[in-house]
């Protein structure tokens, strides 16, 4: 089993940061050469790709290119994500997502709400 935990989330004004983190426990084997994607999901809206790291391949979503950033921290097995400049559009539950021997498994989610 796979345990994914996000945590960072909350509130806050339009240009403002927040870092979310992603911790991964459990039989996940080599963590850093796991793939792991922060996803987000507005009210509406069918959930989107973020931002991606494999290895030493990193991809985002255009919205969020020069703000976003996700990076590894294998001493505590977790991917975080720092957002900054944050807009209003950016509001949504942003969820990680790995892929472990052909599964795939999904964190409960947080919160990112971006006042204007």
């Amino acid at each position: 089993q796979v345990q994914l935990v996000e945590s960072g989330g909350g509130l806050v004004q339009a240009g403002g940061s927040l870092r979310l983190s992603c911790a991964a426990s459990g039989s996940i084997g080599i963590f850093d050469l796991k793939p792991v994607g922060w996803y987000r999901q507005a009210p509406g809206k069918q959930r989107e790709l973020v931002a991606a790291i494999s290895g030493a391949f990193i991809n985002y979503a255009d919205s969020v290119k020069g703000r976003f950033t996700i990076f590894r921290d294998s001493a505590k097995n977790t991917v975080n994500l720092q957002m900054n400049s944050l807009k209003p559009e950016d509001t949504a539950v942003y969820y990680c997502r790995i892929a472990v021997r052909g599964y795939e498994y999904w964190g409960q989610g947080t919160q990112v709400t971006v006042s204007s």
